[in-house]
C-alpha cells in the first residue's frame, strides 16, 4: 500500500514518534511525504520515504496529483487546526481529493492509529481492487 505522511510544523515531532511506534507496520508499505516530514521520519526511524517537495514549495500539490490519479491508498495528515497556514487551501484540497477518490485519511493521532492498525489487519486491501 502507498501511505502518505504529512504533518504541519507543530505536529512533525508527533509524526516522528508515531512512525517510530509503528515502524514495524509502516516498513511493509511504501511511504511518501513532503520533504521535511519525510526527512525527519527517515532520520528517526530508518524507514525509506519517497519525498515530494516541501509542502510550501508545491509538495502538497504533488501529493494531490497522486491522490487524484488514485496512486495513494492512505493519507496520514497530522494537522494543526489552530495554526492557520498560508497554503491552507492546498491542505484543504488533500481532504477534498481523499473524499472524492475514497482514500482513507487520518487527521489526528487517534485516527492515524486506527488506520495503521487497519492497514496491519488488511482492512484496506480493498484499495487494490478499487484501483483496477
Amino acid at each position: 500500500m502507498n501511505v502518505v505522511l504529512i504533518a504541519h510544523d507543530s505536529k512533525k515531532k508527533l509524526m516522528q514518534n508515531f512512525c517510530i511506534g509503528y515502524r514495524g507496520i509502516l516498513s511493509k508499505h511504501t511511504l511518501f511525504a513532503t520533504e521535511t516530514t519525510g526527512r525527519l521520519v527517515e532520520e528517526a526511524t530508518g524507514l525509506t520515504v519517497h519525498k515530494f517537495l516541501a509542502g510550501h514549495l508545491g509538495g502538497v500539490q504533488q501529493i494531490g496529483i497522486q491522490i487524484e490519479s488514485n496512486q495513494m491508498d492512505l493519507v496520514i495528515f497530522l494537522c494543526d487546526p489552530v495554526t492557520r497556514k498560508i497554503q491552507e487551501g492546498d491542505y484543504y484540497n488533500i481532504f477534498m481529493l481523499c473524499d472524492i477518490h475514497n482514500i482513507p485519511i487520518a487527521s489526528n493521532l487517534a485516527s492515524a492509529e486506527l488506520m495503521v492498525k487497519a492497514l496491519e489487519r488488511g482492512d484496506l486491501d480493498w484499495r487494490d481492487l478499487y484501483k483496477h
